[in-house]
């Protein structure tokens, strides 16, 4: 049986998509990929280590001198605009999967204060504003607000201290506000914070408030839980689902495995990069071929910490896992494909998730030779790229065409 292994860089842009400033003109400079690169050249007095990047074909999609223009091995590479409104992970993923996220609710949660405040009181919880601010105390211990990491109006959270209330209740929160939200997700957040989460709570963009939690030391302290609700979808259009029930093993590494729906999956929930290899190596040595999508969520998380270095750092390490698993995918249709949800650049002077396309590079053991790819125009695409590589119906997923040719694909040419 084939493997497809998608692994998911969270957070690694390749530049600004055309609509990237309508938020925030600066926006329209972004440049994750590009800016690492630069600034850990500076930095190191080296280049970064990025061998199988660039054997996978990433400097024919973002031309760089630290990256290599040519390549032995037969790849596809290409580019993917999001096929979704901001730049946001949930979304991403979802979108990449089979989703249709065209048409996602926007929303403050400033102006649905009185419904969440009714759902969360009919449940038994008191609440109050924080100190007048449009976002609310629950039960002395949790906050719901706006989510300041994605771009504003996407996502709420429930956010909360694990010494002053359990995940369970937060999560409890958070599903009554689910019930009762129209953005796209509401996560729960638990975590050891540096001091009262009050203190870090700030203005963000578009009317937003809420909590700072990179500030926070949510993401540095250790012990962190979140748990991700999301919007209704129809599943069973989706690429792990319609793996599943292909009788194909679905395994699902890192913060994927928080935020995908797939009943029969095997789950291997880790932030931590070396973790997350770990697991995705294990998976594909254990030979049972089929689905394995992982995300790399620690260059997302260095993004929004705006830490240039740290997210050098961990590129490389993945570099190190890629390299590895491209020496397990041998096999005549196995595919691995390399691709990101959104961008996060951490030079660009904020703490929000950037608008950017992302790679789409596919390592193809079995191909003539290299493939220069349009761009596509939704995240979808990879989905149903990876669908077809399977041997699945890429037409059975909600949206997206497969980039490789065949019915539902498209012709070859240069990246636009």
């Amino acid at each position: 049986m084939s493997t497809t292994v998608i692994v998911v860089i969270d957070g690694f842009g390749v530049g600004a998509m055309p609509d990237a400033g309508t938020l925030r003109p600066g926006d329209l400079t972004a440049d994750t990929c590009g800016h690492v690169l630069d600034h850990c050249r500076a930095a190191l007095g080296r280049p970064l280590r990025l061998p199988a990047l660039g054997e996978l074909g990433l400097g024919l999609v973002h031309p760089h001198p630290d990256l290599a223009r040519r390549t032995s091995r037969p790849v596809a590479a290409g580019r993917a605009a999001l096929g979704y409104p901001g730049a946001d992970t949930f979304a991403g993923h979802q979108t990449m999967m089979g989703a249709d996220f065209s048409r996602v609710t926007v929303a403050t949660l400033a102006g649905h204060l009185d419904e969440v405040s009714g759902a969360l009181k009919a449940a038994g919880h008191l609440v109050e504003p924080l100190r007048g601010q449009p976002l609310l105390l629950v039960d002395g211990a949790v906050l719901v607000h706006d989510n300041l990491e994605a771009d504003p109006g996407i996502n709420w959270n429930a956010s909360g201290r694990l010494d002053e209330q359990s995940f369970d209740g937060i999560l409890s929160i958070a599903r009554t506000v689910r019930a009762v939200a129209p953005v796209a997700r509401v996560i729960a957040v638990g975590g050891h914070a540096d001091g009262p989460l009050a203190t870090y709570v700030r203005d963000g963009d578009g009317g937003t408030v809420g909590l700072d939690t990179p500030a926070t030391g949510f993401y540095r302290n250790g012990g962190l839980q979140v748990r991700h609700l999301g919007v209704d979808l129809d599943h069973t259009r989706q690429l792990p689902d319609l793996a599943a029930r292909a009788g194909l093993p679905v395994t699902l590494v890192g913060k994927a495995a928080d935020i995908l729906a797939c009943e029969a999956a095997v789950r291997r929930p880790a932030v931590a990069t070396e973790e997350v290899l770990e697991h995705t190596l294990a998976a594909v040595r254990g030979g049972e071929g089929g689905l394995l999508v992982a995300n790399v969520q620690e260059t997302d998380l260095a993004g929004h910490q705006q830490d240039t270095g740290r997210y050098g750092s961990v590129l490389e390490q993945v570099d190190v896992g890629l390299a590895k698993l491209a020496g397990l995918l041998t096999g005549p249709g196995d595919r691995l494909i390399v691709t990101a949800d959104h961008g996060n650049d951490p030079t660009i002077g904020h703490a929000y998730h950037t608008r950017e396309y992302v790679p789409v590079l596919i390592h193809r053991p079995d191909a003539a030779g290299i493939e220069l790819l349009p761009d596509a125009a939704t995240l979808a695409d990879v989905g149903a790229t990876a669908a077809a590589a399977l041997g699945l119906d890429a037409d059975a997923l909600t949206t997206g065409a497969t980039l490789l040719g065949g019915p539902s694909g498209r012709p070859a040419g240069p990246p636009q």
